[in-house]
């Protein structure tokens, strides 16, 4: 199922990870893309995408960027679990709000949504369970709870006018990745697996990643009764984390994490530094917080039947394949 192409299509966030897959995608199939983002990318020029320059916090230029479009899909926003409260509200959450406005008020006909599973996150093992998980009673990190506080208004500005959709893509990774492969190859030395478990966790390969994101916005042009929903993605193939960690490893050429501490000890030891941290007035992240030891020492994989029903999702690139493309990417941009 595809779209009537060209479509015009905004992406906020467009130069980063996620946004530049979901712009290649549409540019393949013909669709006019703009992007927008606080600054401009050659990469985009070259492929002939529209950039406006501006940030999501400014209603104004949302307002603007969104001027014509007949989907916008909304990927821009503040990730990390570290920083202060005001950054991720304003960016996460007034910046959504932008975007809805925007929609509304230029009758953008489809907003697709990029959240993440992290938002039900409540410390503890989370195995196959669906999009019926209620969002905790208490968020660990600023990150989680205005994403939520996002997904809330998104969810509550569908209507006949603006059909919207959701996304909880975990664990994003692949080629070009500039968060999750090189933060652990940067860390790779001093980290340590915390606990002794092989939880298994969800993961998703780039590419299925935007594939997700160009079928949730099809089905939904195609299907009107989806709008409003809320769809887990991912590889469909939970692996233990500290294994997933070792093959990005591998794929660096570097040796795998042996050694662990207890999660009690490494919990701890997070609270501690974000105390330390918080008094010293330091913005830097800590080294560990509470909320990546639990992170670190519980499963969290998620039933995807919804989004295969639904949006027609299977994982095309499998966690090998990924690996390999990740592999070969490394070592090209270690020889430049």
């Amino acid at each position: 199922m595809t779209c009537k192409s060209p479509r015009n299509v905004l992406v906020t966030g467009g130069g980063g990870f996620l946004g530049k897959a979901v712009v290649k995608r549409l540019i393949k199939r013909g669709d006019a893309v703009t992007s927008f983002c606080r600054q401009s990318y050659p990469e985009l020029e070259s492929m002939g995408v529209i950039q406006v320059q501006g940030d999501i916090c400014d209603p104004e230029a949302v307002t603007n960027a969104c001027s014509g479009m007949d989907i916008v899909f909304h990927v821009a926003a503040k990730p990390g679990v570290w920083g202060n409260y005001s950054d991720y509200f304003n960016t996460n959450v007034a910046g959504t709000e932008n975007v809805i406005q925007a929609g509304r008020k230029h009758h953008v006909p489809i907003l697709v949504h990029t959240s993440s599973p992290s938002v039900i996150f409540d410390g503890t093992d989370m195995e196959g369970v669906n999009e019926s998980v209620p969002y905790p009673e208490k968020h660990h990190t600023h990150y989680t709870k205005t994403k939520a506080m996002a997904e809330k208004k998104v969810v509550a500005a569908s209507s006949e006018s603006l059909k919207t959709i959701i996304l909880r893509p975990h664990l994003i990774w692949g080629p070009e990745d500039n968060h999750l492969v090189p933060r652990i190859i940067a860390r790779a030395k001093k980290l340590v697996k915390v606990g002794n478990r092989d939880n298994l966790v969800d993961t998703i390969y780039i590419d299925n990643a935007a594939d997700a994101h160009i079928l949730a916005a099809d089905n939904l042009e195609a299907n009107p009764g989806l709008s409003g929903n809320i769809y887990f993605i991912s590889q469909d193939e939970p692996i233990p984390v500290w294994e997933m960690i070792n093959r990005i490893l591998n794929a660096a050429g570097l040796d795998p994490i042996t050694r662990s501490l207890p999660h009690r000890l490494m919990w701890c030891i997070g609270a501690m530094l974000e105390f330390i941290y918080m008094v010293c007035g330091i913005k830097s992240e800590p080294k560990m917080t509470r909320f990546v030891a639990n992170e670190l020492a519980t499963a969290h994989w998620f039933d995807i039947s919804a989004a295969k029903r639904d949006l027609g999702y299977r994982p095309k690139v499998s966690i090998e394949e990924g690996m390999s493309r990740l592999e070969e990417w490394l070592r090209k941009k270690n020889t430049l």
